[in-house]
């Protein structure tokens, strides 16, 4: 007989309470296997894909694309004896079962009040309220009379938002009422009709709801309105007041990532004294080396770039600046001194910053340390970093050279005391051997947390790295 599994979203880090539904693998009436990728979900740490914990036939999605989801609640079932035969008196699935299959309609209930069941008994002095999908609550209730099962166009259009009842409305006063909004908004929001996965779909393309011509049922935008808005070809003109444009503004979540990312970065920024530092080197002899190892059998597999010899210098400024990697332990009152280097990459995201690390970075030879960091990034862009990779980190380079930006002052990453900032490398006169020339130049800083690193401290570990950087042959010296 069918027998009904549901799976509970599962918690994909260390205490994370929830995650957004980004994307379903699959849908109701699917065959999948065991371990079968089914839903990609985003956290506050990462966007992840989870494997299918059984075989068998999807029946329903509890959840659609957008909506965010405790952790341990059902966001799938499935039918896991999909061939076997059910009794008589279970042959037919739950009612959730068939709304899920029927597009999410609910089957008509017998109890009076609900949607689409018998109309409640007339002259009673109890009211029972019930919700769509739930039997009535038990008790007495209270209620205020109810209003007339429909509204005039015109009170609907003249009236302000605000007093407008929740009541029975007609398919006309709906319409007017969309095509005035305008007119009698006393708040200056405009609200739309639309389901979860036609909002991911319009964040996705850029389109503002508030200027979608709706066309589906009571003025819902479907996803064809939004697709159509991109041509340019359902714009509707609305508009709130003269200080407010189509398309000036834009609301996107704080969640996810990007909320995480925004947490921490406060945390760090006021418990943490920061301190920055900076110097100006050249180092056109690291560029001549980089080119060098481009040619190089044992790199060409990699990508090399100026970033990795800039995180092989940090690694060895280090070895000889141990307390640089540390970490304060507030409960403790110690400092701890992380004899092992995780090293972070800070990386821009569509979904926000993220810092995954290279576990045990001081333990690579250059190429494996380029292959780790090709791994990093491509898998951080790809938006596939798991949240272990994001965790336990010791110190960070970030790389601002690659949007054209000389230098900054960064913020450290929560439980670390230091990160290193790269900036743009670039042509510039510079007097070298007692003459100017045009010389590759570039700028670094170091933020750090100056109740473990002094000024003494933070400025040898960049004056090691800066004197790495601008003569190589100091990695066989120090090394």
């Amino acid at each position: 007989m069918p027998s009904f599994k549901d799976f509970k979203l599962p918690d994909l880090g260390e205490g994370l309470t929830e995650g957004e539904i980004l994307k379903w693998l699959v849908q109701p009436g699917d065959t999948v296997t065991l371990n079968q990728p089914i839903v990609e979900v985003e956290t506050a740490k990462a966007a992840v894909e989870i494997p299918s914990p059984y075989a068998g036939v999807v029946t329903e999605l509890h959840h659609a694309e957008g909506e965010t989801v405790d952790v341990g609640s059902p966001i799938i079932t499935f039918d896991t004896d999909p061939s076997g035969s059910a009794p008589a008196e279970v042959a037919a699935p739950p009612q959730s079962r068939v709304a899920a299959a029927a597009d999410m309609v609910p089957q008509i209930p017998s109890e009076p009040g609900l949607v689409g069941g018998p109309a409640p008994k007339a002259n009673t002095e109890e009211k029972i309220e019930v919700l769509v999908g739930s039997g009535p609550k038990s008790g007495k209730l209270t209620r205020r009379p109810r209003k007339s099962a429909e509204v005039p166009a015109a009170a609907v259009t003249s009236a302000p938002i605000s007093d407008v009842q929740p009541a029975r409305v007609s398919a006309a006063a709906v319409g007017a009422r969309a095509a005035n909004l305008a007119a009698v908004s006393t708040t200056g929001e405009l609200h739309v009709l639309a389901k979860p996965p036609v909002r991911k779909l319009a964040r996705d393309l850029g389109v503002d709801l508030t200027v979608v011509q709706p066309t589906g049922p009571n003025g819902t935008i479907t996803r064809a309105d939004v697709e159509e808005a991109v041509n340019g070809s359902a714009l509707a003109t609305r508009s709130v007041g003269t200080a407010v444009g189509i398309g000036a503004e834009e609301r996107i979540p704080i969640k996810g990532v990007r909320k995480q990312m925004a947490g921490a970065m406060v945390a760090s920024a006021f418990s943490a004294p920061h301190v920055t530092i900076f110097t100006t080197l050249d180092i056109t002899p690291t560029m001549e080396m980089v080119d060098r190892l481009r040619t190089m059998s044992d790199f060409e597999d990699v990508r090399v770039s100026p970033l990795l010899v800039v995180a092989k210098a940090l690694l060895l400024a280090v070895k000889r600046n141990p307390l640089v990697n540390s970490t304060w332990d507030d409960a403790a009152q110690e400092i701890v001194v992380k004899h092992y280097v995780n090293l972070g990459i800070a990386a821009a995201t569509p979904r926000g910053l993220i810092v995954p690390n290279i576990k045990n970075a001081e333990a690579l030879s250059l190429p494996e340390l380029g292959l780790a960091l090709n791994e990093l990034t491509d898998t951080a862009r790809a938006g596939r970093t798991s949240p272990a990779d994001m965790q336990h980190g010791t110190i960070t380079i970030t790389n601002v050279g690659v949007f054209g930006v000389d230098n900054g002052t960064p913020i450290i990453n929560p439980g670390e005391s230091a990160i290193l900032c790269f900036g743009a490398v670039r042509d510039m006169p510079w007097v070298h051997n007692g003459e100017l020339a045009v010389r590759k130049v570039t700028q670094l800083s170091l933020s750090f947390d100056h109740r473990i690193v002094d000024g003494q401290l933070g400025s040898q570990v960049i004056a090691d790295v800066a004197a790495l950087l601008a003569d190589p042959a100091r990695f066989l010296a120090w090394s």
